[in-house]
């Protein structure tokens, strides 16, 4: 390379860098923004006023508005680079995610995003059980739904290869009618809705449905859970559950959820529900790997008492192998509440007891 070449490139190299350099400098920055959220309690408590403050710094720029927005709807927008919100008796259990977005005259945006928790204002009563009667329960029944209707028990009943609807004898325990799913399914929870039972699967995402008189299958829907768990319904919707703390809503005409209701006590998530019951107004739930049930309340996701069924087994004398307790059932015409297990090789009708 010659000297005059040599040059050039020099002069090019100066001017590129130069440029390059005066472009960062004048480049617009992100606002930054910091969320504070508090309440008058150590922990957020349902029905607390909630204030969520904000502030926020800039490099650079004029402010021209700051966004709120709490689980994706917008609260409230501001102009100030401080300011407070108060979300007023707040009564939303579970976590929820609050979106800051500072928007500067020139279009440059900045998003931070902050997570806050609201636990319920009531301590779960305790109850324990008093069995009434026993009755046979098939052993190589991984029972995964529960249902009473018409004076007969319907059960789902899990594993790929074993998974059936049964309807049952509730006297004899035999089945009176059966239908098996494709290998490929591992049926979950059932509801009885109308003339129909609609059933979910475990991992593939999707549930059946099926005529109650001759449990013939007559459609399939697909739900955006990962997991299929446990199912019910109240006078409108179908309730599922995916094994977290989280009640799912759906509209039994389109299989499509409708809300979605989290389920705490005053200490934390109820996770691990599983199969489910609605009687009078309540969710009853099996926690998966424990003996307890949990009684829910629908609309607030409040657990409202706590059920220990511990010894329940030792009403048998069975030395067989059992798994988890998974089953409700309660008669809509009797209100008689029964409970079973994985394997268990009896249904129990219990009586609830308070305890002190």
């Amino acid at each position: 390379m010659n000297v005059k070449l040599f040059s050039i490139f020099i002069v090019l190299s100066v001017f590129i860098s130069s440029f390059s350099c005066s472009n960062k400098a004048n480049r617009s920055r992100k606002p930054a923004i910091h969320i504070n959220v508090q309440s008058v309690n150590k922990k957020i408590v349902y029905g607390d006023d909630i204030t969520i403050g904000i502030s926020v710094k800039m490099k650079d720029g004029e402010l021209k508005e700051t966004n709120i927005y709490v689980d994706s709807v917008l609260v409230t927008s501001n102009n100030n680079a401080e300011f407070s919100y108060s979300l007023k008796g707040y009564k939303n259990l579970g976590k929820h995610t609050i979106k800051a977005e500072a928007v500067k005259t020139d279009g440059v945006t900045g998003t931070y995003f902050k997570t806050f928790e609201v636990f319920s204002d009531i301590i779960p009563e305790k109850y324990g059980y008093q069995v009434v009667q026993t009755y046979p329960h098939n052993e190589t029944s991984f029972t995964e739904g529960l249902e009473f209707h018409d004076g007969f028990l319907y059960e789902s009943t899990g594993e790929n290869g074993k998974s059936f609807i049964h309807k049952i004898n509730l006297k004899t325990g035999q089945p009176v009618k059966s239908v098996k799913l494709a290998e490929k399914y591992f049926g979950e929870g059932i509801t009885i809705f109308g003339n129909k039972i609609y059933q979910l699967t475990y991992k593939t995402k999707v549930g059946f449905i099926y005529n109650l008189e001759n449990l013939a299958l007559v459609d399939s829907f697909h739900f955006e859970s990962a997991e299929g768990w446990g199912m019910t319904h109240d006078e409108k919707y179908l309730i599922m559950d995916d094994g977290t703390a989280t009640l799912t809503y759906l509209d039994p005409a389109t299989l499509k959820p409708v809300k979605k209701v989290q389920v705490y006590d005053d200490k934390d998530a109820m996770v691990y529900i599983n199969e489910l019951e609605y009687s009078e107004g309540y969710i009853y739930a099996n926690i998966w790997t424990t003996n307890l049930i949990a009684k829910i309340d629908p609309q607030t996701g409040k657990v409202l008492a706590k059920i220990d069924l511990d010894g329940i087994l030792s009403m048998t004398n069975s030395s067989k192998q059992v798994d988890v307790l998974n089953g409700i059932a309660i008669d809509p015409a009797t209100k008689k509440m029964y409970v079973t297990g994985k394997y268990y090789p009896k249904l129990f009708e219990i009586k609830l007891v308070k305890k002190e």
